[in-house]
């Protein structure tokens, strides 16, 4: 199982971009049960956070919406999760707290990897970051 990042889903919903396609390509992975995947509520609040603040809502509902039936498993963000997160980023100097808490849901559920773009995940050696695109059957 993967945790699939945020931003693999603003790439797949925005403009053209090279991350695009592959970001849409494993989307409709999961989607048809290609791939194990999960996001964790925190993704779905970045959603909600990011799209309000750029004054885009109505994209912002259909990403959103388009997230919640794509993954039918949807991580609450636990006291443990948190706990770990805490622990990370005393650990690790430069991650942001929200980054802290997805890597914790990966370490703390046992997941193969994070699927992001954001190479900041590469600083925590307890989890693996792939991206979209990467050989997966």
């Amino acid at each position: 199982m993967i945790l699939v990042d945020a931003n693999v889903l603003m790439y797949a919903a925005g403009a053209e971009h090279e991350f695009k396609a592959p970001s849409i390509a494993l989307l409709e992975h999961v989607a048809m049960g290609e791939v194990e995947a999960a996001i964790d509520a925190e993704v779905l609040q970045e959603i909600l956070h990011r799209y309000r603040a750029i004054n885009r809502w109505a994209e912002g509902r259909h990403v959103f919406d388009s997230a919640r039936r794509i993954f039918t498993v949807i991580l609450p963000i636990t006291v443990e999760v948190v706990d770990y997160a805490r622990f990370l980023l005393d650990d690790v100097s430069k991650i942001s707290a929200r980054d802290a808490l997805h890597a914790a849901v990966v370490a703390t559920e046992g997941f193969e990897a994070l699927c992001s773009y954001d190479r900041g995940f590469d600083q925590i050696e307890s989890i693996r970051r792939i991206e979209p695109g990467w050989d997966h059957r």
